[in-house]
């Protein structure tokens, strides 16, 4: 069985990638790396012993994804390919509804034109939106996102939920997964984000290795046991193999959503200590002002992905934390 995986060479991508090829699959990365490296794939490629097909192109032109399609026997495809920062798409909104909104109607277009119809899309717990309660579940309506970058990935999934009701033989997950952190237990790929990263693990990790003089967490005194945010974080093992499941799954017709969390947030400030304390590296840092569009709190309830897929996560906090500093001492410079 073939898959396609846009944005196969980015930080989530290459990790499921990754999965895949271990899992039996044959794979064709298609990415236009434009935040990713090429050399996440040649890591892959030397993890598993195997070749792994790669093509360089952008989902918003037709002649390139059809060439893909006709040069390979695709089965499935696995969406990842999109822009993802939150604050960038508040500056660049048309940019970003052009790439993610564009390019996945591009997507959904060669597909119907190969015969393909079995889609894992990576979505996002943001789809909520800001007055969803926590734990967030499946059945809760998709809410008032609060940046483009999420308004894009709650257009697609109702662009998915209406291809999948207009051509009823199509089957596609919608991944809505939290906070994906870590890295492979090799230390050979990892999150390599370009210029000034807008997660925390990252920022944390690039303080640890000596690229950032301190980290600044937005807020201490939300309604919060600490005062800092509290967010879901999970494994991107876990994650990427979250996606084999789904592409498993895709059997059945039909759009269905599942949540691809831990169902426990932890904070910020109990992610600095969980740090020190699993490498042994103190982490600088200053409480600043509250960031806008943050929420205080969420977290998955993945009973679902549990009951329907059979995945959970499994992974700890402790591995996270030994994952992420084994990356990036490795690789100070990322892939540079």
């Amino acid at each position: 069985m073939r898959i396609l995986v846009t944005g196969g060479a980015g930080y989530i991508g290459s990790h499921t990638v990754l999965v895949l090829l271990q899992s039996g699959y044959d794979v064709v990365v298609f990415d236009n790396l434009c935040n990713s490296s090429r050399k996440s794939i040649e890591r892959v490629s030397s993890i598993v012993e195997r070749q792994v097909n790669f093509v360089e192109g952008d989902i918003r032109n037709p002649e390139e994804l059809g060439s893909v399609f006709s040069k390979y026997h695709i089965d499935a495809v696995i969406h990842f390919a999109g822009l993802k920062a939150v604050g960038e798409s508040v500056q660049k909104p048309a940019e970003y509804y052009d790439v993610n909104v564009g390019g996945t109607a591009k997507l959904l277009l060669a597909m119907q034109k190969a015969n393909v119809s079995r889609m894992v899309f990576s979505s996002s717990a943001t789809v909520y939106g800001v007055e969803a309660p926590t734990p967030y579940v499946e059945s809760l309506p998709r809410g008032s996102t609060s940046n483009p970058y999420a308004t894009s990935k709650a257009m697609i999934e109702k662009m998915l939920e209406d291809q999948s009701i207009a051509h009823p033989d199509w089957s596609i997950a919608l991944l809505r997964y939290f906070n994906p952190i870590g890295a492979h237990e090799s230390g050979l790929i990892g999150e390599d984000p370009l210029g000034i990263p807008n997660n925390l693990m990252p920022f944390m990790a690039q303080v640890a290795v000596g690229r950032r003089d301190r980290l600044a967490v937005f807020g201490g005194d939300y309604p919060t046991p600490d005062g800092t945010c509290r967010r879901d974080y999970l494994h991107v093992m876990d994650l990427a193999e979250g996606h084999v499941k789904a592409l498993e799954s895709l059997y059945k017709s039909g759009c269905c959503a599942y949540n691809l969390g831990t169902g426990s947030p932890v904070s910020v400030l109990e992610m600095i200590s969980a740090f020190e304390s699993e490498t042994g590296v103190k982490i600088p840092y200053k409480i600043a002002p509250r960031r806008e569009g943050d929420l205080a709190e969420f977290w998955a309830d993945p009973l679902k992905a549990n009951q329907l897929l059979g995945w959970s996560a499994k992974r700890s906090l402790n591995q996270m934390m030994a994952d992420t500093w084994r990356w990036q001492s490795q690789n100070p410079d990322g892939y540079n």
